[in-house]
């Protein structure tokens, strides 16, 4: 997938981001959050999988107890989604790890905790905050 298809991709998930805590506000817990943007994105066409188991390789080892992706869209923007008060830098390193496993380039870190849902969106390229 070309980056700029990714950055188009990212810009509809802000989007609808936006849109939905414009309407909902914070304090929901994050699975409505995320089946709310699962549904918004797909309203706007767009093939999204939640929960995607995705393994960790270790020493030639798979263990399928890696983690699961919140969002994965167009099978290429990796959406970690939390409702916290404040995101902790912990939050951050996950989302890195996270891409580094998946094999993905780009992540969006999206908390709909926030007062202002422009203040909980992280924006991460290849493990480094873009």
């Amino acid at each position: 997938m070309t980056r700029s298809r990714e950055n188009e991709l990212a810009e509809i998930v802000v989007d609808a981001s936006f849109r939905i805590h414009r309407t909902l506000g914070p304090g929901l817990l994050e699975s409505a959050y995320e089946a709310i943007l699962m549904h918004e994105l797909q309203k706007r066409g767009l093939n999204v999988a939640a929960q995607v188991p995705v393994p960790v390789v270790y020493e030639s080892v798979r263990l399928d107890t890696g983690f699961r992706a919140d969002l994965i869209v167009e099978d290429s923007v990796l959406v970690e989604l939390k409702s916290l008060e404040k995101i902790a830098p912990v939050h951050k390193k996950q989302l890195t790890t996270y891409l580094k496993l998946s094999g993905k380039r780009l992540g969006l870190l999206i908390n709909f905790g926030e007062e202002l849902i422009k203040n909980g969106i992280t924006r991460i390229v290849n493990g480094m905050p873009d």
